[in-house]
């Protein structure tokens, strides 16, 4: 049984049937007061309350019958148009800092009071008395003015609500200390490195024209093989002509040896120090626990005492890629936080930002114990807000939204049309799972409503399990490991999926991720009796697949270079030993890393494989009929998407044998075999019968 308010007079009881219920034994009580009943109705299980009088939402709401006593929930009242009417807020809230004064303003309808504190030091460890500033409200707003520079000060706010007072991080806080346990007061300004103001920005024509390489700050550089200083650092990425003992670079220069142009970067917000302390981060964790959405990672910087070290060096390290053409994309995680019941939201407005069941308990869709609540107005604005500042002031290129079907449709496509007013096309994609939260499924945004969301791209799991077969079955293959008749579906995800996508530009494919096993080590554990030289032969097949089908591409750090975790599955919190790249894989398979090299720069000079709408893939890309089994080809032709070359010819041999395939007889120019992949001729063709052999792609163009 559980009760909750629908409305500020409106409270609605689930009640057991086994129970009968007499209206006049249900007592309700808001804070220390009885408030009286004016009507009522039972609907089934569900007996609604009208109330003579308001419930103060600053007090609990308590609903007793007999000896049983129900906390009202009062989420359900947040959400209504009531709610919103009152107290929504369009404003900014946070710090708003000068040399002569400093505004702060904090949003909590349900504080009883909110006291700013002001503090010399960022570290929670020193002992020191605050100076306290009483907090005014108006309509929910706590605002406070407070005279004098305080630029290397640090604040927290001390907020009470239903009894209990605590004290919280301001959500919009730009800046922290040590461990990001107090706000930081300064100037952003003097955080720019030099000619920010020139910083050359991404001006992407479509989505399908980006190449997107995912690492994380720490795993880049942390081997001890790196040749790279700043090990694990904003910095490190900086570093450029750093190679390994072996003289492989790597690195900046291995990113740059790619040929990719979005580098994805894993959370470099600010996570939960119970993940990686920041005093001595010697831990590992991949950070998808937040705890301070607007501020970079301080064990990234090369001093986390320092508020200003963090967002100097990150912003660094973006104009540095940004100077060597390669555009950042954000790995963001606005669908949780680190603790449902220890974090800044809960602990200014208990009850709003995370979302619950009506039972009050809290959402789990996402594994975490907690999902935020974007459906609520001033969740969604906070989400808007702080993507806005990462793209205005970091520059960002893009955001990979973690869970992003944790959130819904109006808050994407909300934060996708202010995003567009910057006048440049950042990328907004994510992992349109559906998850079990209180949303309507029509609202979510996953994949299925992948229509609804147009301009926002979705990871493309049908291609990574078709490919290489399913993530949650180590054992089972795919179409290149040998798993037969999936030629059908392999055809549907070369074209882009368009039986569930708008466009091919909301198509992100992939076969592996910085989740699940990498993809070598799924070939090793679903294709175990196989020789190495046949498991080499399917991470390149692989590789070929995602970079010249329709869509948008996205690999995996090291899978060109066969990348392993040692078997590890979810690898979010083990050692450096296991996570960082390892380098000496570079130098022993330097054949796979030319092979994918060669991939994206083909792509990247031949719009053919780049089509960005359906239109177009339905006019220029046919398929080949009368194929042999667990073979798929195809030609694209007319000079497609204004290329040079007018007809593309590409086949796929899944076998473990070589196949001879009928074609049209021009002369062709083998571009791609099973060993060399790049703009180069390898052989010409001038038979209208082609012998692929085992395991790969051929790709050649008609001359």
């Amino acid at each position: 049984m559980y009760a909750y308010a629908s409305s500020f007079n409106r409270i609605k009881f689930v009640i057991d049937e086994q129970l009968h219920f007499q209206i006049i034994k249900i007592k309700i009580y808001n804070g220390g007061k009885e408030l009286s009943i004016k009507d009522y109705d039972i609907t089934e299980k569900t007996m609604e309350i009208i109330l003579s009088e308001e419930i103060n939402i600053k007090q609990s709401t308590t609903l007793t019958h007999e000896d049983r006593t129900l906390e009202v929930n009062y989420s359900p009242l947040y959400q209504t148009q009531e709610f919103n009417k009152r107290f929504y807020y369009e404003g900014e809230l946070g710090l708003f800092y000068s040399k002569t004064n400093s505004v702060f303003k904090v949003w909590s309808p349900v504080a009883s009071s909110i006291n700013l504190l002001i503090y010399k030091h960022g570290d929670t460890f020193i002992t020191e008395k605050p100076v306290k500033y009483k907090m005014k409200e108006n309509k929910g707003i706590f605002s406070v003015s407070v005279r004098g520079d305080l630029k290397g000060d640090f604040y927290v706010y001390e907020v009470t609500a239903f009894g209990k007072t605590n004290l919280a991080v301001d959500p919009y806080a730009k800046a922290v200390g040590i461990n990001g346990e107090r706000g930081a007061i300064m100037y952003l300004e003097q955080t720019n490195p030099i000619n920010w103001s020139k910083d050359t920005l991404s001006n992407l024509r479509s989505y399908t024209d980006a190449i997107i390489y995912e690492t994380s700050v720490r795993d880049i550089s942390m081997a001890p093989e790196s040749g790279i200083t700043n090990k694990g650092k904003y910095l490190g990425l900086c570093e450029d002509n750093t190679k390994s003992g072996k003289n492989v670079s790597t690195g900046l220069d291995h990113i740059l040896e790619m040929g990719i142009t979005h580098l994805q970067l894993m959370p470099f917000f600010d996570f939960s120090f119970t993940s990686v302390d920041e005093k001595n981060p010697i831990k590992y964790n991949w950070g998808y626990d937040p705890q301070n959405f607007n501020v970079p990672e301080g064990s990234f910087s090369t001093n986390p005492y320092s508020p200003k070290c963090r967002i100097k060096e990150l912003k660094e390290m973006i104009f540095h890629l940004h100077s060597k053409g390669v555009c950042i994309n954000m790995d963001v995680v606005y669908n949780h936080v680190a603790f449902h019941n220890n974090n800044n939201f809960e602990k200014i407005f208990p009850g709003y930002y995370l979302r619950r069941n009506l039972d009050g308990t809290f959402a789990n869709g996402s594994g975490c114990s907690n999902d935020t609540a974007s459906e609520q107005k001033m969740m969604q604005k906070f989400i808007v807000d702080s993507v806005l500042f990462w793209a205005r002031e970091y520059h960002i290129d893009g955001f990979r939204f973690d869970l992003m079907g944790l959130h819904d449709i109006d808050t994407m496509n909300l934060l996708k049309d202010k995003l567009n007013s910057f006048g440049r096309n950042i990328m907004v994609y994510g992992e349109g799972w559906d998850l079990d939260t209180p949303l309507l499924a029509t609202t979510k945004a996953i994949k299925s409503n992948a229509r609804k969301t147009p301009g926002i791209g979705y990871f493309n799991d049908i291609i990574r399990d078709i490919v290489k077969g399913s993530v949650f079955n180590s054992y089972e293959r795919g179409y290149v490991s040998g798993k037969g008749k999936l030629e059908a579906d392999i055809k549907e995800v070369i074209a882009g999926t368009p039986g569930i996508l708008l466009s091919p530009e909301q198509s992100i494919n992939y076969v592996s991720c910085h989740d699940n096993s990498t993809l070598w080590d799924k070939f090793q554990d679903s294709n175990k009796d196989d020789s190495v030289t046949d498991r080499i032969k399917m991470v390149k097949l692989s590789t070929a697949i995602i970079l010249t089908s329709q869509g948008v591409p996205f690999l995996h750090s090291g899978e060109e270079f066969l990348r392993t975790k040692l078997g590890e599955h979810n690898s979010f919190k083990s050692s450096d030993d296991i996570n960082a790249l390892n380098w000496d894989f570079k130098y022993r398979n330097q054949e796979t890393v030319n092979y994918c090299k060669g991939l994206t720069v083909i792509r990247k000079a031949h719009p053919a494989f780049r089509m960005n709408n359906y239109h177009d893939i339905k006019n220029n890309l046919e398929f080949l009929p009368n194929m042999p089994e667990n073979v798929v080809a195809y030609v694209i032709k007319n000079y497609a998407n204004g290329d040079t070359w007018k007809t593309i010819l590409v086949i796929l041999n899944a076998n473990k044998y070589s196949v001879e395939v009928n074609v049209e007889a021009y002369p062709w120019s083998l571009i791609v075999d099973e060993l060399t992949a790049g703009l180069d001729s390898i052989k010409l063709i001038d038979s209208s019968k082609i012998t692929v052999p085992s395991i790969c792609m051929y790709l050649a163009h008609s001359l």
